[in-house]
């Protein structure tokens, strides 16, 4: 019996020493691609002024962090992305409540194709 404690005993001093826990270790967020990495590049130049990458934090328009969660259950039948393309060719077709419809209207001309897509693939990893 004696023995048991002191093995216990040792156990829990040498636990207490290490620090008793060991530290979770952080998921690694992965690195953008490409072309999330160029919608990175398009959401700071055209959309960042009035939208928030950032949770909970209003500027203008709505946060987009975690907005493929969001934009997937917005309109029945709709996946995200095409929430998120309707959204920028015509923006005024789904207003998010609490929010004025003021977002600009010219992204469909003023965007090339690839930056649109880009920029939704890198909506779609704000989580």
């Amino acid at each position: 019996m004696q023995l048991k404690l002191l093995i216990l005993w040792s156990w829990a001093v040498l636990w207490a020493a290490c620090g008793g826990a060991v530290e979770p270790t952080a998921v690694p967020t992965p690195p953008l691609t490409a072309q999330e990495a160029l919608g990175k590049t398009v959401f700071q130049q055209n959309c960042a002024s009035c939208h928030s990458n950032v949770a909970g934090q209003i500027i203008v328009g709505p946060s987009l962090f975690g907005v493929e969660q969001r934009a997937a259950s917005r309109v029945p039948g709709q996946d995200a992305k095409t929430y998120l393309l309707t959204s920028i060719m015509n923006p005024g077709a789904y207003v998010v409540e609490g929010f004025d419809d003021l977002m600009p209207r010219s992204f469909a001309k003023s965007l090339t194709g690839e930056e649109i897509d880009a920029v939704i693939a890198y909506l779609l990893t704000l989580e």
